[in-house]
């Protein structure tokens, strides 16, 4: 079985070989058994179902919860000539009926279904007349009803088992601690799965905590190294939502707000803006996210703490999807605790369940107050072992500093305790360092015993050591209250005497991540390497808005890097070039050979072809003429005649002889609908077989132009 799978890894998708368990995975689905995934995301999870689907006979079901993660992988497996379809509530009565037709004739090898629509009585009855190979439910953890991607819906998939007893089932996700595997195994009748749990360690990912001070400007500090990348900023309000992406906009750094809050086509339009341009930031809540395949995601920032390292793990896994260098920002303080804390009392729920989520918050905080190895501890956290500190975290290259805060600790328990366990930090402060105000004043404070015995310390160590105070659960919220601090049992050892207490010293902002300042994109390509990578990136760039899918369908960036450092010279060396398949080297590989050839010693040759081009032009050559000429292909002359047309270098009548009656209805399919001109590929089907489609990209470069005179 390996061996076929191993030619459709190479043929489909151009790669080499499988990574981790993908081989085991995909043996084991493909000769008909179930399997359950648990994949860091970035781990290709995809993979372990297309490959078994397009070896075995009949059509694979892919059960995914978001339209917008549907249709982004069906463009890509049509990108690399899968048949591929999404069947969703956004499209038309007609469309849908079509989409059916072509099921029923077998033209289908993947469908893709949200399982609101899988599991309605007419969906199931249709599916049993059809041939199933298989049955692929993505983000599986969605079936559990402790997690906040609940799904209704999920919970009817186990009906799969007894209505299609002969199908293979794989049930996949990214973020699942043991309690979770256990309900998608009950929930989705998956008792016979084989279980394939593989590391959860994001190597790639570079981690960095900071306590809050001025989160914005700590934030553009963060940013300004990474100018043109894309990432995303996740805040706990919708308020802030919008506040940091109008303030990120006005200091020059192009974002968009994402939140429940927004219209859904609005949601829906920046969600599209984001996979489909570079370098974008996306601020948003954690409703944003599962649905986001896009790999160069170069950086994740949290400005709020997030509630649990499940929560974490999953919204930081979304940077550097690609394998490449990516990293994981983010600043907190007591104020989110407090805030996270409110929540959650506030939550609906037993108190069983606010416990555990209680856990949750409290193992988040002990990662962000932890003085060694980060991904160590984040690892263990998933019953995974890491034996060497990683090397690649704050904690390992800033080589954190301790002190001996016993003594501080106990007066600031002392003030907690003497001013009656009510006020905030904010008030303790100013009674250890002895601040002569009115409010202290007002209260009296100014005769306790610990009035002003904390003057050793400057203020922003006493609101460190308050914070650790509440991180180790030392100091406790107290949320019946108004959020003022109160002393936990846990403190009496140290009240007592029978404990030390060793604290992280809180790094100057100056001081913090000076060993690691350079941003993940800036070390994916060196100096002298820069002008070709924009070249290939421009490329794509007009590849993608040609063929109306995201740049990264076209190449992902780690492709684009193999491409720059290994220089293929041919088509054939272009085809062992890691991520370029069949279609993918029919399609494109003759343009980027180009820009490689072109640009690496004489930058001026593909300017100088586009001249010769449109010189031929004017004599009148048609496009094949030119293609032969300057040995190229048609479709090549065709890309850089629609080019040179919309920068109104050349005219339409130039650069093609069409009659006029088709060119009318060429220009009319265009122009048919309101607003924006359709892509290309919305009329390929139209005029295929009467018109070479590179046609249709000059007629519509000719129309934009127009527009925008």
């Amino acid at each position: 079985m390996l061996a076929p799978a191993l030619r459709i890894l190479k043929d489909v998708f151009g790669y080499d070989s499988f990574r981790g368990r993908q081989a085991a995975i995909i043996e084991r689905v493909a000769s008909g058994g179930d399997a359950l995934v648990l994949m860091p995301t970035g781990g290709g999870k995809s993979l372990c179902f297309q490959v078994p689907g397009l070896l075995r006979e009949g059509l694979t079901v892919v059960v995914s919860p978001l339209i917008a993660l549907m249709d982004d992988q069906v463009a890509t497996l049509d990108e690399l000539g899968v048949a591929a379809v999404a069947l969703n509530s956004s499209q038309s009565a007609e469309e849908q009926r079509n989409i059916a037709e072509r099921l029923r004739r077998g033209e289908i090898k993947l469908l893709y279904l949200a399982p609101e629509r899988l599991v309605q009585p007419r969906m199931l009855g249709f599916l049993q007349q059809l041939k199933i190979a298989l049955f692929a439910i993505d983000e599986a953890h969605c079936v559990s009803q402790w997690g906040h991607d609940f799904r209704p819906e999920y919970l009817q998939l186990g009906q799969l088992a007894e209505l299609f007893p002969e199908v293979p089932r794989i049930a996949l996700t990214a973020t699942a601690d043991m309690r979770t595997r256990e309900e998608i195994v009950q929930r989705l009748h998956l008792q016979n799965a084989e279980r394939f749990l593989s590391s959860f360690d994001r190597p790639n990912i570079f981690y960095r905590i900071v306590p809050k001070d001025q989160p914005r400007k700590q934030l553009l500090g963060f940013l300004a190294e990474r100018k043109g990348d894309a990432g995303i900023v996740y805040c706990l309000s919708r308020k802030k939502v919008d506040e940091v992406a109008a303030f990120l906009s006005e200091q020059g750094f192009p974002a968009l707000p994402y939140h429940a809050g927004l219209a859904s086509d609005l949601r829906a339009y920046h969600q599209k803006r984001f996979l489909n341009e570079e370098g974008l930031i996306m601020v948003a809540t954690i409703a944003f996210g599962m649905g986001i395949d896009k790999p160069n995601v170069r950086f994740v920032a949290h400005l709020d703490l997030p509630k649990s390292l499940e929560a974490y793990y999953q919204e930081t896994g979304r940077a550097g999807r690609d394998g490449l260098p990516a990293d994981a920002w983010m600043a907190y303080g007591l104020q989110d605790v407090l805030l996270l804390k409110q929540m959650l009392q506030n939550s609906e729920g037993d108190e069983r369940h606010k416990r555990l989520e209680q856990h949750k918050l409290d193992a988040m905080l002990g990662l962000c107050e932890l003085v060694a190895c980060r991904r160590q501890a984040l690892l263990a956290y998933f019953d995974e072992e890491l034996a060497q500190p990683c090397g690649h975290c704050d904690n390992c290259v800033d080589e954190v500093q301790t002190w001996d805060a016993t003594e501080p600790a106990r007066q600031a328990l002392s003030a907690i305790y003497r001013s009656g366990q009510r006020y905030g930090v904010g008030h303790l402060v100013d009674i250890l360092l002895g601040r002569d105000n009115d409010k202290v004043r007002g209260l009296g404070h100014q005769h306790l015993s610990v009035f002003g015995v904390g003057k050793a310390l400057a203020e922003g160590e006493w609101r460190s050591l308050f914070r650790q105070l509440v991180a180790r659960g030392l100091a406790d919220v107290d949320l019946e209250g108004y959020g003022g601090l109160r002393l936990s049992d846990s403190c009496r050892a140290l009240l007592r005497g029978e404990v030390n207490l060793q604290l992280r010293r809180d790094l100057k902002p100056q001081q913090a991540g000076k060993t690691a300042t350079k941003s993940a994109a800036s070390q994916l390509v060196r100096g002298d390497e820069r002008d070709l990578w924009e070249a290939l990136r421009a490329l794509r760039r007009k590849l993608a808005e040609e063929h109306a899918v995201p740049p990264y369908v076209i190449f992902p960036d780690s492709t684009l890097l193999e491409m720059l450092r290994s220089q293929p010279g041919s088509l054939a060396e272009m085809a062992q070039v890691s991520g370029v398949g069949a279609r993918k080297l029919e399609r494109y590989g003759a343009a980027f050979l180009e820009v490689l050839n072109g640009a690496v010693e004489t930058p001026t040759v593909v300017v100088d072809l586009r001249h010769e081009l449109i010189s031929l032009a004017r004599a009148g050559m048609t496009p094949t003429q030119i293609a032969g000429q300057l040995k190229c292909s048609e479709k090549n002359v065709y890309s850089l005649l629609a080019e040179a047309i919309g920068r109104q270098q050349l005219s339409l009548e130039q650069a093609l002889d069409l009659p006029e009656d088709l060119l009318g209805e060429i220009q009319d399919a265009f122009l048919d609908g309101e607003g924006e001109l359709p892509p290309v590929a919305a009329l390929s089907e139209q005029f295929a077989g009467r018109v070479a489609e590179g046609v249709l990209y000059c007629v519509r470069a000719a129309l934009q132009a127009e527009f925008e005179v």
